[in-house]
């Protein structure tokens, strides 16, 4: 929200994000929605996407191979034309997908986290988030019937659906959790100082006469898989 033109007006902000490395941060995005219950991390290449040598305008005519590039660009070659012809999940895909990144060295809050969603399959679908610690199905199912939101002839079924949810996420927690560790004893001492001082800059539009106040908005987080910035501009 930015006060624009004497009244408050919610405004998308452009930002660039740098990263500071010896080696690509990442190959893959991450596709995650309320919508999309699953997370799903794809080859950029499944999405069009990569990874190109940023060229600066008075190169550009150059051959590309000739040119020892320090900095590189995430590009996607998915032409806007085609859009329209694809398939609405494919669309949804792209609305969706993130930059992916994956810190060996750090915890991720998601290997202990003990809350589920749930997107239980009946028309329309009831979306709801489920602790696993907290709580106690019986109780939380029941709630659900008295407030008319699930029908009570799909107690049983709404019970099990939720129970194997949570099955399947404790599951990927341990599996997550084994791949961090085996990663970290795998790694060798120059992948490890890369990551150890892997540094993410966040960086705002520049102040001018014609532009509004951004300071109290800006904020050092990038998304879900990066994190927060190290530092921002």
């Amino acid at each position: 929200m930015l006060f624009i033109d004497g009244q408050n007006k919610i405004t998308c902000i452009p930002v660039v994000v740098a990263v500071i490395s010896p080696f690509p941060p990442s190959d893959k995005v991450g596709i995650k929605s309320i919508q999309r219950v699953d997370e799903e991390i794809l080859p950029m290449k499944a999405m069009k996407m990569g990874w190109v040598p940023y060229i600066p305008l008075d190169h550009r005519h150059n051959q590309v191979d000739r040119l020892k590039s320090e900095i590189f660009t995430l590009a996607c070659t998915q032409r806007r034309s085609a859009l329209r012809h694809l398939k609405i999940d494919r669309i949804k895909q792209y609305e969706y997908c993130l930059p992916y990144f994956y810190q060996p060295l750090q915890e991720d809050e998601d290997d202990d986290d003990t809350v589920i969603s749930i997107m239980y399959p009946m028309e329309p679908p009831l979306v709801r988030d489920f602790d696993m610690e907290l709580d106690e199905i019986e109780e939380y199912t029941d709630e659900l019937i008295k407030d008319e939101i699930l029908p009570e002839d799909q107690k049983e079924d709404f019970k099990a659906f939720v129970k194997a949810r949570a099955r399947e996420r404790k599951i990927a927690q341990r599996k997550a959790k084994e791949a961090r560790r085996k990663a970290r004893e795998d790694m060798d001492t120059t992948t490890r100082a890369a990551f150890e001082n892997i540094q993410f800059y966040k960086f705002y539009p520049a102040r001018s006469p014609d532009t509004p106040d951004i300071s109290a908005v800006k904020s050092p987080f990038i998304n879900r898989y990066y994190g927060k910035a190290h530092v921002v501009m």
